[in-house]
This record gives C-alpha cells, structure tokens and sequence, in this order.
C-alpha cells in the first residue's frame, strides 16, 4: 500500500490538555489541503493520561498512530522515532503544545513545492518569556559560531521535508542528538519561511533549565570540537605563565646576586598565595580532563550499541521497512 501525501511527526510528554485542539485543528487544515495523510504522536513517557486520549483518537480516526515508550529516552529521540514510523512523501515536524501552529503548514507546503527540499519555519514575534529568547539567541550565536560546518542552525523544530532529506537524517543513528543540526548538516536545498508563532495552548514547557544547558552541550559537541581545542589552549596558556613566573624567579635569584641588589633575594613567604596558584592550576586541570572525559563518555555511549528508544506500544502506521 503507498504511503499518505503527508506525515506530520509530533512528539508529546505530559500534552494531555492540548490534544484535543491540536487534533482538531491539524485535521481541519490537512482536509482543506485535500491530500491523504497521517499523525504520528510519539508519546515520550508521559505519566498523565496522554496515552489514553491519543488511543481513544486512535478509535476514532486511524490516521492518528501512537508510539509509547517504555520510559522518557527525550525530545529529540522522540523526533526520531516519528521520523523512522513516518510514511509520508512529505515529512512536518512539529511540537504538541501548539505554538507551531497547524495554520502554517500549507504555507510550508507551498514553499517545499517551488523546488526546495526542506523549509523551516522561523518564528516571528516569539511568545516565549525574555529568559527563554535571551537563551536561545545565545544558543545560536554559540552554535554558529563553533560548529565544524558551515550549517544553518535553529531552534525550532517546526519543519517540512521531502522523503529523501527524512531517509538520510534516519540514517545518523548517534545517541547524543541535536536533531535541528542533524537536518542542517544532511545538506539539500533549504530554505526558511517566517511563521507565526503560536502561545503554548495549556500546560508548561517540558524544558526545564538543566534541560537546555544539557541540549546545549548536545549540539556544541556533536558539530564541534572547540571545547577540546579550548581545553589544550588553556592548559597551553598556563604552562606558559608557569615558566615565564618560574624564569623570573630565577632570574631574580640570579640578579640579587650582585652588589646592592640582595632585596630582590627576599622570599615571599605567604601560604594564601600559594594555595591560590595551587587550586587554579589543579581547577584548570579538572576543567580539562572534564571536557575530554564528555567526548570519551559518548564513545563509550555508541560502543555500547543499544537501540535510541524502546516502544512500548504502537497502534496503526506500520512501514514496510
């Protein structure tokens, strides 16, 4: 059997107040583009009747398929997992808690048919709070700037794509995703679109601060590896400073050798200022082995070959594949 026209990739945790209109309104705006489609919500561990209500949607409309995992494995493992249960020749992502709006979907699709491979939707007049905008244009400030490639690297997830840029995103399997960068990196003709963004429906936002530092740290080293050429740099800075102070000191021995000047040959006896070189050097020491021992931490992750996510139950869309 051929796959729907469209997939429209949702993951949820905890969206059990917004469901019922992001169905409603997703369905309205799909039939009144008037192609065959499908829902794929991958429901990510969430404890409060999410489940129970995208079963019961289910029931009534086959065209809404369920993932469960068997625990939280993430947001962006949650993306992928949509991406490998996806059937459609055109591929939407989107959130669940309806600030990507489902009105901006065939203005997307518009644009995807002029020739481009993927069109992301950049938000217009954000409705997050000051902290989060504060945040995220920092994250991508950072991004841009210490990334290996020459990527194009956003913040949200809110996107269309063809079959062929899906098929070679499902092909990276690393475990530490930033999915947005993945999408970036594939390659193909992309471009963006402005979209309205839409204030979250109900609920609060699933990323808690810990949450975006970790996600940061995510991108940064999966498309960089500055943070190592940071750590070499500085362990290399003060090695230098240690010798220039360590040639001065003899220096100055030597020099208070000679007739008048012996006041040099004064020994600072001070332990505070010793203690106070003693902890920056081992400070820097521990930053660096902290970084290396990140990178290590992923290779050990990937050597281990376990599978990105477990479902626990799965209603309707099955791949052939």
């Amino acid at each position: 059997m051929p796959g729907p026209h469209f997939s429209i990739v949702i993951p949820v945790f905890n969206e059990e107040e917004n469901l019922e209109e992001l169905h409603t309104r997703l369905t309205e705006v799909l039939e009144e583009i008037g192609e065959t489609y499908e829902l794929v919500f991958v429901d990510d561990g969430s404890r409060d009747r999410t489940a129970a209500m995208l079963r019961a949607m289910h029931e009534e409309d086959p065209r809404v398929t369920l993932l469960r995992f068997s625990r939280n494995f993430g947001h962006h493992i949650a993306i992928t997992a949509g991406l490998d249960a996806a059937r459609g020749e055109y591929i939407v992502m989107m959130d669940g808690d309806l600030q990507d709006r489902p009105e901006a979907i065939p203005d997307l699709y518009a644009k995807i048919q002029e020739g481009f491979d993927l069109v992301y939707g950049v938000r217009a007049q954000k409705k997050h709070s000051l902290f989060k905008r504060v945040t995220s244009w920092m994250f991508v400030r950072l991004m841009r700037t210490v990334a290996t490639e020459d990527n194009e690297i956003t913040t949200s997830i809110f996107r269309i794509m063809n079959r062929e840029v899906a098929e070679a995103v499902r092909e990276c399997r690393e475990r530490a995703r930033f999915v947005v960068g993945l999408f970036s990196w594939v390659g193909f003709r992309q471009t963006s679109i402005v979209v309205q963004h839409g204030a979250r429906h109900a609920g609060e936002t699933k990323y808690s601060l810990s949450t975006m530092f970790r996600l940061a740290f995510d991108g940064i080293a999966s498309f960089s590896r500055m943070p190592l050429q940071i750590a070499s740099w500085v362990g290399f800075a003060v090695s230098l400073f240690a010798f220039g102070w360590g040639g001065w000191l003899v220096a100055k021995k030597g020099i208070a050798m000679f007739p008048g000047m012996e006041h040099l040959d004064q020994a600072v006896t001070g332990w505070t200022s010793t203690m106070v070189v003693l902890l920056f050097l081992g400070g820097v020491q521990l930053l660096c082995l902290g970084v290396l021992g990140s990178y290590v931490g992923r290779i050990y992750g990937e050597t281990q070959g376990r599978p990105l996510y477990i479902v626990a139950e799965r209603l309707g869309g099955q791949r052939d594949d």
